[in-house]
């Protein structure tokens, strides 16, 4: 069943028949009190597009109905971790390497360059987490969706950035709304070889998955973030249920009684007493995916009650050793293999314990939760220049945490494959980009940069009056691997960082938008870089155990 999941093509398949017993994993049994770590996300069963709703209802005012209820759940990389600890005693190795599905990492046609690594000879490594709401499955079909919706094409629902940084202190996990706005490029399915074209426009991300596969998700999160993944892992919902069960129990809290359902039957069906319970199988799923009763009923309060579920869990690994019975060890490893679909650069049980020990050296006081800041577009998000500076932080492998032992110096980019046209040659489209929320445009900055270029050598410098859009700091785009070195080579003359020169398909060539860090002058001076999480970034750290959701009034119960 290679790729059913993915595009739901594969009806009535239950992918978790047939799965023979092993033998006990007894020697993967004392590898398991060193799992330390874990991570997953979650969406809901709440039929809503978007993050906003009223209390009652928990639909935003205008927003249409979808036609059909999508059970949204959770992407677990507690697999990548206990996998490998099972894995560790090679018992029955080939038959959980024949679990795990695999799908090609990258079906894009763009690239981005891997981090430069530090003096230790480290990189940073970058995790795309995804979940997909596929009904290919009896069992799946069964923990959400309408007869009407089983094998059709599934969504990346869930999508969480984990970044481990290069020296292996800290964590950080950057979580993107599902209905967020992108570009998702054009991607080519490898089996059939299908072409996806790039959107027209802005879609919503969660459709790049029906692009091809998880490798069209993976492309589209390098286009938008220039950030370098190196590995996915994607999990179905019913594995998801699987494997919190055979974990044991997340203790969660709410600070009141709540009942995740409304009168027209919207919500995922959690039920719990006030204060701190713990939580497996299908509630543990109810948990992940509830939008209605949480806080405004958003998608951000759901992902605050994911990050709380994920830093608990890794906790509760690390405090206890429930993994070290080889019967529920054995177990847990069945399920998780069967749940997962990776990269080739994790499909085998080696691969995933080589990955766990990795992750597990982070301490939870080092594990940083945020959510991709963003605002409303209509129905719809997007990412806000609060996004662009958790994403830098992220390249640069700055710690969210504010804990660097010492300030990393920027890392130079690697040099482009394509080196820069003469100066006279490269066309180059400058904007005005310095209106700001409390100042408007500065007059003429477009002609004045443009005559600087020209000025310069630049002879094809023209300004560009069309446009004229908001950006905080003076950028350098381009749209296309053979334009980097022209767009570097513009940014050079201009006195530009390298760091502000971006791949972007929001733009037809070499491109300078001038922003509000330029509003005067003809000398550029880039401004003292701010290397501190942003707060609409909601960071939650993992040895928060004081963590609770607050509970909507109109979803409590006595």
């Amino acid at each position: 069943m290679t790729r059913s999941s993915v595009r739901g093509s594969t009806q009535g398949e239950d992918v978790r028949q047939g799965a023979p017993d092993g033998p006990e994993a007894a020697e993967g049994a004392e590898r398991a009190e060193g799992a330390e770590t874990a991570l997953d996300g979650a969406g809901d069963a709440d039929g809503g597009g978007g993050r906003g709703g009223d209390a009652a209802g928990g639909r935003r005012p205008g927003r249409g109905r979808r036609a059909r209820r999508v059970l949204r759940w959770t992407a677990l990389t507690l697999a990548v971790l206990i996998v490998g600890t099972a894995g560790a005693g090679y018992l029955y190795y080939e038959h959980l390497n024949s679990n795990i599905e695999k799908d090609p990492l990258n079906l894009g046609d763009s690239k981005v360059a891997a981090p430069t690594p530090n003096a230790a000879g480290q990189t940073p490594l970058n995790i795309l987490v995804i979940g997909s709401d596929a009904r290919d499955s009896e069992e799946n079909q069964q923990l959400g969706g309408a007869r009407e919706t089983f094998g059709s094409t599934p969504l990346a629902d869930v999508q969480m950035l984990v970044h481990l940084s290069a020296d292996r202190s800290n964590m950080s996990v950057v979580s993107m709304p599902r209905d967020t706005l992108v570009h998702i490029p054009k991607c080519t399915d490898p089996d059939d070889g299908k072409v996806y074209p790039a959107s027209e426009g802005r879609v919503m991300t969660n459709q790049s998955l029906g692009h091809g596969g998880p490798g069209c998700t993976v492309a589209t999160w390098q286009e938008l973030t220039g950030i370098h993944i190196v590995h996915f892992v994607m999990v179905d919902f019913a594995g998801v249920v699987s494997m919190a069960d055979a974990v044991g129990g997340v203790p969660v809290c709410v600070d009141a009684n709540i009942h995740s359902r409304d009168a027209q039957g919207h919500g995922s069906g959690l039920k719990l007493a006030k204060g701190t319970h713990p939580i497996k199988g299908e509630q543990a799923l109810q948990w992940l995916r509830t939008r209605y009763g949480f806080e405004d009923g958003s998608d951000l309060a759901r992902a605050k009650a994911q990050h709380m579920y994920l830093n608990s869990l890794v906790r509760t690994l690390r405090e206890n050793a429930t993994l070290s019975n080889p019967n529920k060890l054995r177990r847990l490893a069945e399920e998780a293999t069967r749940a997962l679909t990776v990269d080739p650069g994790l499909d085998t049980v080696k691969k995933l314990y080589d990955l766990s020990n990795e992750l597990r050296r982070v301490k939870p006081e080092r594990i940083t939760m945020t959510t991709m800041p963003n605002r409303y577009v209509g129905a719809r998000v997007e990412p806000t220049e609060d996004a662009e500076q958790l994403f830098r932080l992220v390249r640069e492998d700055i710690a969210l945490d504010g804990k660097d032992a010492e300030k990393k110096e920027p890392q130079e980019p690697e040099a482009p494959a394509d080196p820069a046209a003469p100066d006279g040659e490269i066309a180059v489209q400058v904007r005005n980009g310095t209106r700001t929320d409390s100042l408007g445009a500065a007059r003429g900055r477009a002609d004045t940069v443009a005559g600087l270029l020209v000025e310069r050598g630049f002879d094809r410098a023209l300004a560009d009056p069309s446009v004229l859009p908001s950006e905080e700091r003076t950028v350098v785009r381009y749209p296309s691997a053979d334009l980097e070195g022209d767009a570097r080579r513009v940014a050079e003359s201009l006195g530009v960082p390298a760091s502000s020169v971006r791949r972007s398909t929001d733009v037809s060539g070499v491109t300078v938008v001038v922003g509000a860090d330029w509003r005067e002058g003809t000398a550029y001076r880039a401004p003292e870089a701010d290397d501190t999480t942003p707060e609409s970034a909601e960071a939650l750290n993992g040895a928060d155990e004081g963590a609770c959701m607050h509970v909507n009034p109109a979803f409590t119960w006595s």
